[in-house]
């Protein structure tokens, strides 16, 4: 049952403050919720995307909220109601009793929807290495994308806990086009993306500009400009951006999510380094077309 599950997590992980606790427990229920969401079909018509899809199928160290998808087709008549009834009966097998929130009729083309639990207290009988209140509720919002950009290359990964079941994710040259989508048109300054951007440009990852085009045309300030995406372009872009962000308030923004052992590496959060990052992703993209 998850009491065994967790002691077993928490061996593994070895948390070293409340907050990174709270992030290994919220994680955990993530894996049931893609499990069951998988084997009630999402995936025929899904794509697992964004924070939470890099750390739990490419290994990326910092937690995750969310869990995003995109459709694979333009669909507005999606619904998240069958999903979420299957994942609140598998996670019910387990103990674990989740009360769901559908935003289905909310008039964006993101659809969301929440799952929440106090039930995680009541099912502990071991002792969490940080005191935790057991009433306290894990929340997790998860949100799919009923018009994304043309464009993306999928791939399918295996999630192998709690049981093994096909993803549909996107290829990490996909899903760094629309982080750098995220990181040119968001208007407020998220850290977590920044992060994001420093761990694509370390594997050297060449974005799919076409995607990244795509999705600047339909969202944003070049909404409906067509714009030419090149290296160049999106190099001198990067470079106003960066020079606009308050590296201050980026590492307050991702440090809740990073494992101890990350933490002390946020000193160099500043605009040099991801300046000298900007020019290395210019680089090795020009190099790989």
């Amino acid at each position: 049952m998850i009491d065994d599950v967790l002691k077993a997590r928490f061996e593994q992980y070895a948390p070293t403050s409340a907050l990174e606790q709270e992030n290994v427990l919220k994680e955990t229920l993530q894996h049931y919720i893609l499990a069951s969401l998988s084997k009630h079909g999402l995936f025929s018509a899904a794509i697992f995307h964004g924070g939470t899809c890099l750390r739990i199928v490419n290994g990326m160290r910092r937690f995750s909220e969310d869990l995003d998808f995109l459709l694979k087709a333009p669909d507005r008549s999606f619904r998240w109601e069958k999903f979420l009834t299957g994942a609140q009966r598998d996670c019910a097998g387990e103990g674990i009793e989740f009360d769901c929130t559908d935003r289905e009729f909310c008039e964006t083309a993101v659809r969301k929807a929440f799952l929440k639990t106090d039930s995680i207290g009541s099912l502990l009988t071991f002792q969490l290495p940080f005191g935790r209140q057991r009433t306290r509720k894990i929340r997790i919002k998860l949100e799919i994308d009923t018009n994304p950009p043309s464009g993306s290359s999928i791939e399918t990964a295996y999630l192998m806990f709690p049981r093994p079941e096909p993803l549909v994710v996107q290829t990490l040259e996909s899903g760094f086009a629309l982080k750098l989508h995220a990181l040119l048109c968001r208007t407020y300054v998220k850290g977590r993306d920044w992060y994001d951007f420093l761990w694509y440009v370390a594997r050297q990852c060449p974005p799919n500009l076409p995607l990244l085009a795509n999705a600047l045309d339909q969202q944003g300030p070049w909404a409906g400009s067509s714009p030419e995406v090149t290296h160049t372009w999106l190099f001198e872009q990067l470079s106003r951006k960066i020079d606009s962000i308050d590296w201050t308030v980026a590492r307050d923004d991702v440090q809740r999510f990073l494992p101890h052992t990350e933490q002390d590496a946020l000193r160099n959060w500043e605009r040099p380094m991801f300046q000298y990052h900007a020019k290395q992703l210019r680089e090795y993209a020009v190099v790989s077309r």
